[in-house]
């Protein structure tokens, strides 16, 4: 009766001591990430070069006697074909190039700045319709907006270059948020038009997603411009 009391308990024993070998410890405190390696990247640049050498600031050219004026102005004018990897580059990234000018505008002389291709000759309705469609499909919001009294460039409120000059353009109506077809944004227009006959008018695209204005041309001028 003994031994097999003293069997029971050995076989128990034996029984529990892989189990009670196997239960894990309490949690006490941070555990170790040394079991889970990670990858460590480091943040000298100057291993980084692949070409046996170290990674230097570029100097530019020339060190006197050039004018800062744009972008990569202080290097070597760009070939035809280096002109056109630079373009290529631009639209893989989904960019729209564009082309801007100083000195020679058209007309050169007698023509005010006052908003984007406002340079060139009115818009007929067609070519607005392209431009509406452009934007729709752009997945821009078409927004009308007119001012009655400043129509042209001034620095009164905003004098950093660029599009934004100061001026604060009023929105006709909300953004035609949904908008499918570019004869509903001339509907509005024509509206507009006739309630501001003596008014600027524009049209512009705006990307809902990132908050900002992404195209903006005049659909109207008064009588006289």
């Amino acid at each position: 009766m003994a031994s097999s009391v003293i069997s029971s308990t050995a076989v128990a024993a034996a029984r529990a001591s892989p189990a009670q070998a196997s239960m894990v410890a309490p949690f006490a405190g941070l555990k170790s990430t040394a079991a889970f390696p990670a990858a460590r990247k480091s943040n000298d640049i100057t291993s980084v070069a692949s070409n046996g050498g170290r990674v230097q600031c570029i100097q530019v050219w020339p060190t006197q006697g050039k004018k800062k004026f744009e972008t990569l102005s202080y290097l070597p004018d760009l070939t035809t074909e280096q002109l056109a990897k630079e373009i290529d580059y631009l639209i893989r990234s989904n960019w729209i190039p564009c082309i801007e000018f100083e000195l020679e505008v058209w007309p050169t002389q007698g023509k005010k700045k006052f908003e984007t291709l406002s340079y060139l000759p009115d818009l007929t309705t067609e070519q607005l319709a392209k431009e509406i469609d452009y934007l729709i499909r752009s997945n821009w919001i078409p927004c009308i907006e007119f001012e009655l009294e400043n129509g042209f460039v001034y620095r009164e409120h905003h004098r950093s270059p660029g599009y934004y000059d100061g001026r604060y353009w009023t929105m006709w109506k909300l953004p035609m948020y949904g908008c499918t077809d570019s004869s509903q944004v001339l509907v509005e227009l024509n509206e507009a038009i006739k309630a501001h006959p003596d008014g600027f008018i524009r049209i512009i695209g705006f990307d809902n997603k990132r908050q900002v204005q992404c195209i903006s041309f005049i659909a109207y001028k008064p009588p006289g411009y």
